[in-house]
């Protein structure tokens, strides 16, 4: 099963001194379902934009290495990748500092018919996973692009995958909650954090609401809590259950264990588990992730897993 994923990585600056690494939420689970698809026949590709410099450069080679396909890739001159600083306190607490205005995943879709659109036009690839992040990059014509993809990839008997991941410093709530209205009609899994569906939508039962918009499955993340798995929700009977989280021996880094735990469960659903073999995966994987520092952990660490 061939998956692209869309989004941007940036360049990571983190630890004592300071270490240059590459992360973003859509690239770090495209790297984690690498690692675990292997033995499951699921192939990766990863589409952004990034510059023609040095640092675009071994970005490229690094997800090469994670055998991540990077045809979708688009090179623009003139731009550079986004970058982000990450603080963390002695608590595990994170402060991250971005720079990213104008980054090069952001001109993804401005210039001449990109390689996902013509991907998606030759209808080769089964799956398509996006982030809220995905889409709040963008400029406005971009993401009308993007949906209008999104309807062509469903029409072709594609799937979607959609990550809720919101941040207030990219765009409001208003206009998150437009663009994921948007979009959640094509998806058949949306990955979600309570956190987040409350920042978005407030005070509302989000499996209901995402039901009601058409979307066929949704886990909901709360924090150390179980998981909360809605499956087969366009039939007269869905399922609903609770999946206990893994609890891990030491926090030192949180980032990225909701890229994680999407990555885990993806692999498992893909591969035929159920929901609840699913979403353990995903808490095994994110527990693993939790107790390492930087967005992207050695691949030895998740062994077991792989």
């Amino acid at each position: 099963m061939k998956i692209a994923f869309f989004g941007e990585c940036m360049i990571e600056l983190s630890g004592q001194p300071l270490q240059r690494t590459f992360g973003g939420d859509t690239l770090n689970t495209a790297l984690y379902l690498s690692r675990l698809g292997g033995s499951r026949e699921l192939v990766v590709s990863y589409a952004t934009a990034l510059g023609i410099d040095k640092i675009s450069h071994d970005m490229m080679e690094s997800w090469q290495a994670e055998q991540i396909d990077t045809q979708m890739v688009r090179k623009l001159e003139n731009k550079l990748p986004g970058l982000y600083l990450v603080e963390t306190e002695p608590n595990g607490e994170r402060h991250i500092h971005y720079w990213r205005n104008d980054s090069a995943a952001k001109f993804y879709f401005s210039a001449d018919y990109s390689p996902l659109e013509q991907a998606i036009d030759e209808n080769r690839i089964d799956g398509l996973y996006i982030s809220g992040i995905s889409l709040a990059i963008l400029a406005e014509e971009s993401k009308a692009i993007l949906i209008t993809l999104l309807e062509k990839h469903k029409k072709n008997g594609g799937k979607l995958f959609f990550y809720n991941n919101f941040r207030s410093q990219l765009w409001t709530s208003k206009q998150a909650q437009y663009w994921y209205s948007q979009v959640l009609p094509f998806a058949d899994i949306a990955l979600s954090s309570e956190e987040d569906d409350r920042l978005v939508w407030g005070d509302i039962d989000v499996v209901e609401h995402y039901r009601q918009l058409g979307c066929h499955e949704v886990v909901v993340r709360q924090g150390r809590e179980s998981c909360k798995v809605a499956t087969r929700l366009q039939t007269l009977q869905p399922d609903y259950f609770y999946v206990v989280a893994n609890q891990p021996e030491r926090v030192v880094d949180p980032c990225a264990i909701g890229d994680a735990f999407a990555a885990g469960y993806l692999a498992s659903r893909l591969d035929g588990g159920t929901g609840s073999a699913a979403a353990e995966l995903g808490h095994q994987l994110a527990s693993i992730v939790i107790q390492h520092p930087g967005a992207i952990i050695p691949s030895g660490a998740m062994k077991e897993l792989m």
